[in-house]
Parts: C-alpha cells; sequence; structure tokens
C-alpha cells in the first residue's frame, strides 16, 4: 500500500485507539508473531499525551560520546530538507549508536521547535531526552529510554537508512502508533481496516467487562461470561474488502 493511501481520517480514527487496543486488532489478521512489531518497554512515554500518535518514520542514527570529525557526521542542513520529501505527520526514529546510550541528547526545546515547524510531531529513540517541560509546552512527544542532562558531543551520523530502537528495525516510512504503552508499527496492508476491528474488539472486550462488574457477581457467572468472551473474540475476522 501507498502512503497516499493511508489518509488523514485513517490516521485520525488509529488515534482513538490506544496502542494496546491496536496491538489486539492487528493480531486479528495474523500478519505477524504475537512477540512482534512492538518496541520493548525501555522506550518510554517521557511528555504528557493528549491521544495516541500516530505518523509515518523518518529514520537517523546518532552518537554523543565523542567529538564528531568532519566525515563522520550528516550535514543538518540536508538533513532537514529531507525530512521535508517524507509524508507528514513525521515521526523521527533515531538510534543511538553510543554504547552504552543516551550519553548525549539530541533533543531538547531547540530541536523540538526546528522539527515541529519541519511536520514533525514526536520522536522515538534509545537515547535520552532533555527539556522536558519547555517541549511539553510545545505539544511534541518524546519516547526514549531516558531524560539526560547534557547534549554532550551529539552529532547526526546518517539518516534515511533502516534503524534498530528498542528490539524493532524501522524502515522510513513505516507507520507507528504510540501511547503510554509503547510503540508499534502498524502494516500498511491491513492500515484501512484496523480501527473497524478495533471497535469490534473493544465491543467484545467491554461486553465481558460488564458482564463480571454486573450485580450478583458468582466464579459461575464470571466462567459463562468467559466462554462467551473467549468465542466472540475467536469469531472476530479481518474484512476481506
Amino acid at each position: 500500500m501507498d502512503t497516499d493511501d493511508i489518509t488523514p481520517d485513517l490516521l485520525a480514527a488509529l488515534a482513538q485507539f490506544s496502542t494496546p487496543t491496536i496491538s489486539n486488532a492487528i493480531e486479528i489478521f495474523d500478519v505477524r508473531p504475537r512477540n512482534e512489531g512492538f518496541m520493548g518497554p525501555e522506550i518510554r512515554c517521557l511528555t504528557p499525551l493528549s491521544r495516541p500518535v500516530v505518523g509515518f518514520a523518518c529514520t537517523g542514527k546518532i552518537r554523543a560520546a565523542r567529538p564528531p570529525t568532519p566525515d563522520s557526521q550528516a550535514p543538518r542542513p540536508a538533513y532537514w530538507d529531507w525530512l521535508t520529501t517524507q509524508p507528514a505527520p513525521r515521526i523521527v526514529v533515531l538510534e543511538d549508536l553510543d554504547d552504552p546510550p543516551a550519553v548525549g541528547s539530541f533533543w531538547g526545546e531547540i530541536q523540538t521547535t526546528i522539527h515541529g515547524a519541519l511536520g514533525c510531531v514526536a520522536t522515538v529513540t534509545n537515547g535520552g531526552v532533555r527539556d522536558i517541560p519547555e517541549v511539553s509546552r510545545l505539544g511534541f512527544a518524546f519516547f526514549a529510554s531516558a531524560a539526560i542532562v547534557s547534549h554532550a558531543y551529539v552529532h547526526l551520523v546518517e539518516y534515511g537508512r533502516p534503524v534498530e530502537v528498542g528490539g524493532l528495525t524501522v524502515t522510513t516510512g513505516d507507520l507507528l502508533h504510540a501511547d503510554e504503552h509503547g510503540v508499534i508499527h502498524i502494516p500498511r496492508e491491513i492500515a484501512p481496516w484496523l480501527p473497524q476491528v478495533a471497535r469490534a474488539y473493544e465491543e467484545v472486550e467491554q461486553a465481558f467487562i460488564g458482564q463480571v462488574r454486573g450485580d450478583g457477581f458468582t466464579p459461575e457467572k464470571l466462567k459463562r461470561a468467559h466462554e462467551t468472551f473467549s468465542q466472540a473474540r475467536a469469531e472476530l475476522k479481518p474484512p476481506t474488502s
């Protein structure tokens, strides 16, 4: 599926659901193993969110432990130009190559202001971030491994190539969904049908929860409710068109 097929209306519809609900819906399509396609718990949301973030990945790699040499860093102006050629909304996914990572932060109020002006809404990085109160007021989302103090010798090494962050390989153009729970990759071929399936999954869950919370709860009622829930969940099928 082309990026053009993922419309602003579809992105808004996907943002109505939590990342766990999106994960549940993806499982219905059986397009990948259930233990793949999402980042590990080391990548945490460090800024307040009013709703989940949905957008297209723009990838890059950074280092900060040692000063750059003239031939070891990518020029920022060329990187900025490249960003504007990528589909929006843009989520910048930066792999920190230092071992251990998060020696110096690429992200703070200045970089957030620049990237926000370039149509970016969030960053995802195994590195660190800073200026969290200021960035929170800007409405930009940080998903990172840590909050840190310094930018050290941070520099952009390259951009546009696949990266690995939180155990997930991300390619520029990948569709990502993220909230307080973490970051997940949405396969483009199923994206148009995910809101429909996510809504159906929520309805099945809420019906079960309502039964458990209802009056006159007993273990026998729980067993019957769970059997109904399991059957309804098993009957959820991906749309055929």
